[in-house]
């Protein structure tokens, strides 16, 4: 298998291709959304070009989110449009992985979308995206790393979208297929070609890691005002995370329903999934980034970390105890 090959690989199931467009014809054309993308502060301007969404399963189940989400104060669930297509919930509930988004994406013709990388994404980020092809037309091509592709309704892809791509419909019918955005786990993999598993480099794969509960007092005993580094909000790449110097954000640390959350002042709010350790992971986001709270040193400190695959990075920030506040008033 050459390196072009494992940018992108057919997946084992076949689906019911007329099931698939019956769905698609019963949930209407004309309820789909303009695409979004996410950034720091939540979703972004819609798309200029015929590239429209219908999302059935969205950060907190809102139909009306069409972007993939990303860290913030709510997890993923399906949405009520989910129960007008059973034979698509069959296919979401049949992939072993936790998942994020689930999105029927629809090019019109004529329409692209122009080439990018996406960032931070693929095995060594914690999460994958999945294709299910439900209608197309040989003029509908996807290119990645210069080779083109043309899927077909019923089949179920990964590709690798870390590398450059882009998408194309010079035909005279829409494009549509179930985009699928998977966490990263050792089920979801045993689906892949034994091949490929052989060519992966399983030290550079970041499995998701199982939240691990904080009793009320454990969580309230963590709350503290720290400062974050801008560049950990901004979803830097980690060399820039590293090498790029920042003002720090103002922020504080309550205690939420047994989990802490993260209040930027003047910014985003997120909530914390405690891994074990004292480390967490954001809500909505893999454990590509994370913070490691200690406070029962004799310096109470906030650890800021990214990864991707084996590459660390780390910037540690002083933090004040709610707590020790609370005595010194």
């Amino acid at each position: 298998m050459s390196t072009a090959q494992l940018s992108a690989v057919a997946l084992g199931p076949r689906y019911d291709a007329h099931r698939l467009r019956a769905e698609l014809d019963a949930l209407g054309h004309r309820r789909f959304s303009p695409q979004r993308t996410f950034d720091r502060s939540g979703p972004a301007e819609e798309t200029g070009s015929d590239w429209r969404v219908l999302s059935l399963r969205s950060q907190g189940g809102d139909p009306r989110r069409t972007d993939p989400g990303g860290p913030g104060l709510t997890g993923y669930a399906d949405t009520p449009l989910l129960a007008e297509a059973p034979y698509m919930a069959s296919i979401l509930a049949g992939i072993p992985a936790d998942l994020r988004t689930a999105r029927l994406m629809a090019l019109g013709p004529g329409a692209s979308v122009d080439e990018h990388r996406d960032y931070p994404y693929g095995l060594p980020a914690g999460w994958v995206r999945l294709h299910v092809p439900v209608v197309t037309n040989p003029g509908a091509v996807l290119v990645i790393d210069g080779v083109e592709h043309r899927w077909q309704p019923g089949e179920l892809w990964y590709g690798d979208f870390s590398r450059p791509h882009r998408v194309y419909n010079t035909g005279e019918t829409r494009r549509v297929h179930l985009v699928i955005d998977c966490f990263v786990g050792s089920a979801l993999l045993d689906m892949f070609p034994e091949e490929f598993r052989r060519r992966v480099r399983w030290s550079e794969v970041l499995f998701e890691k199982p939240e691990l509960p904080l009793t009320p007092d454990e969580a309230a005993e963590m709350e503290c005002s720290i400062g974050v580094p801008a560049s950990f909000l901004d979803g830097d790449s980690l060399e820039a995370f590293t090498a790029r110097w920042t003002l720090d954000r103002r922020a504080g640390l309550y205690a939420a329903d047994g989990r802490l959350v993260l209040d930027v002042a003047d910014g985003p709010s997120m909530t914390l999934v405690h891994i074990g350790e004292g480390e967490f992971r954001l809500l909505g986001w893999t454990t590509e980034r994370t913070i490691k709270i200690d406070l029962s040193g004799r310096v109470p400190q906030a650890r800021f970390r990214m990864r991707y695959g084996t590459g660390l990075a780390e910037t540690v920030r002083a933090a004040t105890p709610t707590q020790q506040r609370r005595q010194a008033s």
